[in-house]
């Protein structure tokens, strides 16, 4: 039987995208197939996990009663499907309860197949060539290709090295596959890393390219939440 490592669970808010505000229980699965420079996420295997099979992870939640008064799973990390087997036995626990909410990095395409009829929301993290030194617009398509038929977003972290043909790459991926676009700057110190003149200019030109672009902030860290 395969086992997962599990960085953390918890209830909380959900703090980004269209879908900021619900009462999400969040899932964190250790480590991730990129390295991006901007990620704040401590989700190192390293730093300490517990380790579960589906069947005792599902017992625990259940038991412990974190499955209540929630609005969605969220599968979160790093990078879930990297536990693409382990999730294959512990989604179909949840027995379409719970919408399964899963954030990735949108690369796994192959992996995302295995599980798709599980999943009900996606955000897909585009993951820019100023943050993560690949060019991934390619392996991106072949994503959203698969997951047409799902409830789908693209949020787009940014900072100040965000460019014109970043900017226009991630609009036509959008526009392509008519997907919600979101605009996330860069957070530190629950702040974002570039001023409100920039954010607003950012979104000014996306929006002339697409108009089904917003700016959304990662909420979460302006109330102190996990």
């Amino acid at each position: 039987m395969s086992k997962a490592k599990i960085k953390e669970y918890f209830v909380s808010i959900q703090g980004e995208g269209p879908y900021v505000g619900y009462r999400q229980l969040f899932i964190r699965f250790c480590g991730c197939n990129l390295n991006c420079k901007y990620c704040d996420t401590d989700f190192s295997a390293e730093s300490g996990y517990s380790e579960f099979s589906p069947a005792e992870l599902f017992k625990k939640l259940d038991t412990d009663g974190f499955l209540e008064n929630i609005q969605s799973v969220s599968l979160t990390g790093g990078e879930p499907l990297l536990y693409v087997d382990f999730l294959k036995s512990f989604l179909p626990l949840l027995n379409g309860k719970l919408s399964v909410y899963l954030e990735t990095n949108a690369t796994l395409s192959k992996k995302l197949s295995e599980i798709i009829n599980y999943i009900d929301i996606i955000s897909a993290d585009i993951k820019l060539p100023s943050s993560s030194g690949h060019d991934l617009m390619k392996v991106h398509d072949e994503f959203f290709k698969l997951c047409r038929e799902k409830n789908v977003f693209v949020k787009v972290v940014f900072d100040e090295n965000i460019t014109e043909e970043e900017l226009e790459s991630v609009c036509g991926i959008a526009e392509k596959h008519d997907l919600e676009l979101v605009l996330s700057p860069v957070m530190k110190d629950n702040k974002p890393v570039v001023n409100a003149e920039f954010m607003q200019n950012i979104l000014q030109k996306a929006a002339k390219i697409y108009p089904n672009v917003r700016l959304i902030p990662q909420v979460h860290k302006f109330l102190n939440l996990e």
